[in-house]
């Protein structure tokens, strides 16, 4: 079998990291790696960049406290349309409103759009289902807070990489099966952990040298404690019916490139409008590393643009 292609600025940042012989995130601990992750985003990412309204929220959480969130709006004020929720990846284990800060401010500019992120809960203080409880709560109170958001929804738009990938889609799954105050009008999972405990061919393809590595990836399974069985943990197990219009991106170099395939098809085959994009040559997080592999960028306007059609197409469609 010949060698998969890989872009030349990703092989650049592969080499590097191997290079730089960092202990791996699962040796050194949850908490120590939330740290490193923040100390090398400056080092992989892009700034945040310019943006009119940026804006930290605070969520009620059912039995008290809040789920923090942020606003990313490119406009200071808004006639009522559509907001995207935003679900950041990390393995469920890591991530927070600052390590996708970035592309959530771009998505924000690219599609004129306001964006929440929300700051969940993590593993393994917090193992499964707080992240998927948090999530949907989150959505709820989002659909009915116009005065937090300078706008009033009409429609939620779920979104989220690789473990937010799979929460965005178990969000739009409740709020499918017990409808929010507007509907979900779009989602769009980006390198989603559809099927927590599936075997693809890509998970062993992928498992070492790509960045996302299979003991990695064992480590946060570990920590979430998911229940495999269990829709809100692998949503391939559940009737992909009557979800909105869909957009599915995936990495070819990613160990979870097959599952995202797999939840694309399920899709299609439950009568769902839905597109696939898979960006070539390139690796699981690439919504993060425009800093260190540029051509990233490419593939997010990409998405952005098909992701504005489907939005657009789907708020005339009402």
């Amino acid at each position: 079998m010949s060698a998969p292609f890989v872009r030349p600025d990703v092989r650049a940042f592969l080499d590097y990291l191997q290079a730089a012989g960092r202990p791996k995130l699962h040796a050194i601990g949850a908490s120590a790696a939330r740290e490193a992750m923040k100390a090398n985003r400056a080092l992989v990412d892009v700034p945040v960049g310019e943006l009119a309204v940026i804006r930290d929220l605070a969520i009620p959480a059912p039995g008290g406290g809040t789920i923090p969130a942020r606003l990313f709006d490119p406009r200071e004020r808004r006639s009522p349309g559509p907001v995207m929720v935003f679900f950041h990846g990390g393995g469920f284990v890591f991530g927070d409103l600052d390590s996708h800060a970035p592309i959530c401010a771009e998505i924000a500019r690219q599609l004129d759009l306001p964006v929440v992120a929300v700051d969940y809960r993590l593993a393994p203080e917090h193992p499964w289902p707080a992240a998927p409880d948090d999530c949907e709560t989150a959505a709820r109170w989002i659909a009915t807070a116009p005065d937090a958001l300078d706008r009033a929804p009409t429609g939620l738009v779920c979104v989220g990489d690789s473990a937010g990938g799979v929460l965005a889609i178990v969000t739009t799954l409740a709020l499918r099966d017990t409808p929010a105050a507007v509907p979900v009008i779009a989602q769009c999972p980006i390198y989603p952990v559809a099927d927590i405990a599936g075997d693809y061919p890509s998970y062993s393809e992928f498992a070492e040298g790509y960045g996302l590595e299979r003991d990695g990836m064992d480590w946060f399974n570990a920590c979430y404690q998911a229940d495999p069985a269990h829709w809100r943990a692998a949503p391939l197990r559940l009737s992909q019916a009557g979800m909105p219009p869909t957009l599915v991106v995936t990495a070819a170099l990613d160990p979870l490139r097959d599952q995202g395939r797999a939840y694309a098809a399920a899709c299609v085959n439950a009568g769902v409008p839905t597109v696939f994009r898979e960006a070539a040559g390139m690796i699981h997080g690439f919504l993060n590393i425009r800093r260190a592999a540029p051509s990233a960028a490419t593939d997010i306007a990409g998405c952005l643009a098909t992701l504005k059609g489907i939005i657009t197409e789907a708020e005339q469609a009402r």
